[in-house]
């Protein structure tokens, strides 16, 4: 039996624009087992990039339970969840994300600068990612001079290189032309093949259809 990853319970999102408070987030129950490929569906304001943000802990929920790898997520102090996510969640954006002033290397090394890796290590994991990325010949570039496609490349990479449980994926083709679309989505098959969690936000029937369950959402809950 797989375990469960991660669990939310009558989870919810609000913030407060004036005096109203906006519903982000509506009671969502979801339970997600080790393994899943998880595909998020439903129309721009539907929450989709809402719930990654909070199951990623870049945000939280303002009301009920988010349990991840047995951990109180809801009740745990900044810190703590910080160390949470960077032990065990990846995050691949839209928009890539990379530090423009940092090499290809730099860029995928960043996540392993805060544990506690030795640099000779460092280094071995960069190389294997550059390698399984097929992107060694760029090492040495900025992001400005890649194309897009070698870009989310390199987003991946780094979303990978400290070995996470949960890989969290919004819209992670959406500045891709199809060919580039195929290729990343077949890396996830392959990655999700190899036991990593994914959970990923699309607006595409086709890139939904590579995950092994979909749920769909609009207003801010599950339909």
């Amino acid at each position: 039996m797989s375990n469960t990853i991660l669990k939310l319970s009558q989870a919810t999102r609000e913030v407060n624009s004036g005096s109203n408070k906006v519903v982000l987030l509506d009671n969502l129950n979801l339970e997600v087992k080790e393994g899943e490929f998880i595909s998020l569906m439903g129309p721009s304001g539907s929450g989709k990039s809402t719930l990654l943000n909070c199951i990623g802990m870049l945000d939280s929920f303002t009301g009920g339970g988010y349990v991840f790898l047995g951990e109180p997520v809801h009740s745990m102090k900044e810190r703590s969840k910080s160390k949470l996510y960077k032990e065990y969640i990846g995050f691949v954006f839209q928009a890539y994300h990379l530090i423009d002033e940092l090499t290809v290397w730099e860029n995928i090394e960043t996540p392993l600068l805060y544990k506690s890796i030795k640099s000779a290590e460092r280094k071995a994991l960069v190389a294997d990612m550059l390698d399984r990325f097929n992107i060694v010949g760029k090492k040495d570039l900025f992001p400005v001079q890649l194309s897009g496609g070698q870009q989310q490349l390199v987003g991946v990479a780094r979303a990978l290189i400290g070995k996470p449980k949960l890989l969290l994926a919004d819209e992670p083709t959406g500045n891709l032309n199809s060919k580039q679309s195929t290729e990343i989505m077949e890396l996830f098959t392959e990655l999700n093949k190899e036991g990593v969690t994914i959970i990923q936000a699309t607006h595409s029937e086709k890139n939904a259809s590579y995950g092994s369950r979909i749920i769909n959402l609009l207003d801010g809950k599950i339909v």
